[in-house]
This record gives C-alpha cells, sequence and structure tokens, in this order.
C-alpha cells in the first residue's frame, strides 16, 4: 500500500543522493510506502503461532505480519509473548552471535535501553546465568523500559536511570556493551512524520557529538576482550561513519567484520553495516561492531548490603517459596515498606558489585509485598518465568482476558477462591482475588487497557 510521498528535506535529499547516486529514486520511492510490521517471538513464551508468516531472514524468532493489527487487542502481547520490533533492528542478534561467545554468562549493558526492544532481544540471546542491566538516561521512559522487560519475563535483567559518566566506577565490568544512541532518526521517516520535521544538518551535527560523549563513557565499561556494538537508526556518514572511525582512532577499539549472507540486502559500509529500505525489508539502521583487545579489567569490591534493603525475616521468607519455582535459586530482600525484591542467587555477587559502584545501586524485580501476615503477589512476579508452576490459574477466554486488562471485575463461579494468576494461553496477565461473590483485579492502573473494547 502507498502512502503520499513524503517531503524530505533538501539537504537530506542531497546528502543521500550522494551516498546512494542512481540508488536514490529507489530509496525515496520505499519511503513512499507503508513500513514492514515485524514481531519477535519469546522463546521462553512460546504461545504465538507464526505459521504462515515470513521470517525476518537474519532472526530466528523474527516474522513479518501481512498488516499491522490492533496488538492492544491481543492478550498475548500484554503477556509478552512477542515484542514488536522493527525487523532491521533484529540484525543485533546475528552480530552477538558472530563476535560474542555464550559459553560461559555474560555481563551486558544496553546503555541506551528505552523503550527495551533491543534489551528483550539481549535478555533472549545471552546464555544462561548472565546479567544484563538496561539503563534509560530519560527518567520518563524508564516506565516504560520496566514494564517491558517485566513482560518478557526474564529474571536476569535489572533496569537503572544513569548519565552513562555516572558508571565511571565500572570500568572493565562489562563483556558486552550495546549503545543504540540517540540519533537524528533518517531511517524512521516514513514510520515518524515528525522526525521529518525535526531533521536539519544542525541536529545532525549535534546529535554526532554527543553520541561520542556517550560511546566514550560505553567504552570505559567493556572488559579487555569484550565488545561494543554501535548503533542507531539514521544513515548520515557524520552519526555513523565518522563515529565508527572515531571508535577505531581515538578509542583504539578494533573493528570486527561480520558475515551477512548477500542476499538479506545489507549493505558494507567503511566500518559498519547499513539497512536500506529499499534493499531489504525494514527500516533504516545502521550496525558497527568493535572488540577492545586491551583496557583495564574491573577492580571493584561488591558491597556487603544494599541500601536500604534487610534481609527477608524468615517467616516471610518461607512464605515466597509457595510462589517462586526453584526458590533455592534465588536471593530475596525487603523495602522498609515490606516490598520483597529477588533476583538469580548465581547474580549475588555482580549486583553487590553495581550497588557499590552505582550512586544508587539497580532496581530489583518485586515479588510482592507482606501486609501483616499476608503475601500480595506483584504484577512483574506474575509475568516472571521464575513463578512457580503450582500457583492456581484461571484461563482466560480473549474476551475476558481484555476485560481483565481494562482492570474490570470478573465473575468467576467455579474457580477456587483466594489468589488466581489470569492467564491467556497458558500465559500470565496478572493477579486477581476471587472472594466467591466477586473478585479483586490486582492489575496496576499504568497496565490497563485504555480503548474501547465493546465491539471486538
Amino acid at each position: 500500500m502507498t502512502n503520499h510521498q513524503p517531503s524530505l528535506p533538501p539537504a537530506f535529499q542531497e546528502s543521500m543522493k550522494a551516498q546512494l547516486g542512481a540508488d536514490f529514486p529507489a530509496f525515496a520511492d520505499a519511503l513512499a510506502h507503508e513500513s514492514p510490521v515485524s514481531i519477535r517471538l519469546n522463546p521462553a513464551k512460546a504461545a504465538y503461532d507464526p505459521s504462515g508468516l515470513s521470517r525476518v531472514p537474519w532472526h530466528p524468532d523474527g516474522f513479518y505480519l501481512p498488516r499491522r493489527p490492533v496488538f492492544t487487542l491481543d492478550p498475548v502481547f500484554h503477556a509478552g509473548g512477542y515484542y514488536v520490533q522493527e525487523a532491521s533492528s533484529m540484525i543485533i542478534h546475528e552480530a552477538l552471535s558472530q563476535c560474542v561467545s555464550r559459553k560461559h554468562p555474560l555481563r551486558i549493558l544496553d546503555l541506551c535501553a528505552a523503550p527495551g526492544g533491543k534489551s528483550t532481544l539481549l535478555a533472549s540471546w545471552m546464555p544462561e546465568g548472565s546479567l544484563l542491566l538496561a539503563n534509560e538516561v530519560i527518567r520518563s521512559r524508564v516506565t516504560v523500559l520496566k514494564e517491558n522487560l517485566e513482560r518478557w519475563g526474564h529474571a536476569g535483567t535489572f533496569t537503572s536511570s544513569y548519565d552513562p559518566d555516572s558508571f565511571q566506577k565500572l570500568t572493565g565490568f562489562f563483556d558486552v556493551v550495546l549503545v543504540d544512541a540517540p540519533c537524528s532518526g533518517e531511517g524512521l521517516f516514513r514510520k515518524d512524520p515528525d522526525a521529518i520535521q525535526e531533521w536539519s544538518a544542525e541536529h545532525v551535527q549535534l546529535c554526532a557529538a554527543r553520541q561520542q560523549r556517550i560511546l566514550a563513557a560505553a567504552n570505559a565499561l567493556v572488559a579487555p576482550g569484550g565488545v561494543l556494538l554501535y548503533s542507531t537508526c539514521t544513515y548520515n556518514e557524520f552519526e555513523n561513519d565518522q563515529n565508527a572511525e572515531w571508535l577505531a582512532t581515538a578509542q583504539g577499539l578494533t573493528h570486527l567484520l561480520l558475515d551477512f549472507p548477500k542476499e538479506w540486502g545489507l549493505t558494507a559500509r567503511a566500518k559498519g553495516y547499513q539497512c536500506y529500505p529499499h534493499r531489504l525489508s525494514g527500516e533504516g539502521f545502521y550496525l558497527a561492531a568493535f572488540r577492545k583487545k586491551e583496557g583495564i579489567t574491573f577492580q571493584g569490591k561488591p558491597s556487603r548490603y544494599m541500601g536500604k534493603l534487610y534481609d527477608v525475616p524468615k517467616k516471610n521468607a518461607a512464605a515466597i517459596q509457595d510462589w517462586v519455582q526453584n526458590p533455592k535459586d534465588f536471593f530475596y530482600l525487603q523495602r522498609p515498606d515490606g516490598t520483597v525484591l529477588f533476583a538469580p542467587k548465581n547474580l549475588h555477587e555482580e549486583l553487590m558489585m553495581l550497588d557499590a559502584a552505582l550512586p544508587q545501586g539497580v532496581w530489583l524485580r518485586e515479588a510482592g509485598e507482606f501486609k501483616g501476615k499476608d503475601f500480595i503477589p506483584a504484577q512483574g512476579l506474575a509475568m516472571s518465568t521464575a513463578l512457580h508452576t503450582a500457583v492456581p490459574t484461571v484461563e482466560l477466554n480473549r474476551v475476558n482476558s481484555l476485560q481483565f486488562l481494562k482492570k474490570e471485575s470478573l465473575l468467576l463461579p467455579d474457580a477456587p477462591k483466594g489468589w488466581l494468576l489470569a492467564q491467556h494461553k497458558g500465559l500470565g496477565l496478572g493477579w486477581m482475588k476471587n472472594l466467591g461473590n466477586r473478585t479483586n483485579n490486582y492489575l496496576p492502573k499504568d497496565w490497563r487497557i485504555r480503548m474501547d473494547i465493546r465491539e471486538i
């Protein structure tokens, strides 16, 4: 389906003509067509049937949809069964697979992580026992990042909100650092018309300078032998080629050559790879990979206690074990307000190091809270793959699931009383408490559907 031809800034057109030559008309024509719609399935929550869909060539769980549905009306989407992610950016999976070994657990940092698409990709890619820290400096974007990671359900993912310079005490800590840098957004012109209005040659230069500051901070965090991935959703040489060259020369990193099959349609640039919308089914995306052959090894020490947190009392710890599968694989901490946090026990030392190095540590996952003797499970626990499989559940059809996601109460006369995990196709949506004559819906207000669902 063709849209109206976008009115591209003249300076941008000239830049792309110089970059693409005779290919520019095909590029401009691609921008006049609708963007392809793609999703990436969650391998830990297999409930979406991709039969009949075309695959994204560079990701085993990536698929194209024939048209854009109303994702808000799909309970599997709300349950974290898949993530709606632009296909070109999924190439990060293949790049990682080519230049990073998965034979042992890794420490991974997604430095500019919101809204969380690449973080969820990293979570599914990384080997068992790994740690992923998803950081977002803009506090207004942290909420959606945390929610998307909670929906994905991986217990080894954590969030933070710091400027890159705040990570200075973590020099040499991470095996992999991804910098999907804030950019001029040229690759999003057909998806986001506002990006066209905001574009200017001056903004490109401003972005390129800001990216160098972020990259300099990121480079220091990479362990010797580790990998730095740099990506943007733009085309110009200032933000892409010149910054990649700067990483190799001024920052002393070794550029890594990646082997992408010719039929995938990626274009090799001086030090990186470009996705163009007229050469593949995806948006504009740039990626370059680097290895840090030499550098400072991390010298930090873990803190003894996490700030403002304390060990869960024994009686409460025993109660939590009924909610978590393999409870001995996790450690538990409690806030003064009674909220219980949990994380994999094998990551305890790493998390204590992060707590010691970062101004206010990192956010752990909430398991729930104690009010007196009663334990109230958290939404994140409902979404987590660590949730105990013996927790009472109630399977909801699509209509009832959407009513639950509207935060409406459901009558469940045949369901057992007490706490129930609302499920759709076996995937958790959130918590209800069945009182017999009514149910209380514990879905967080910020998670509820706000659109009208009466005509579904």
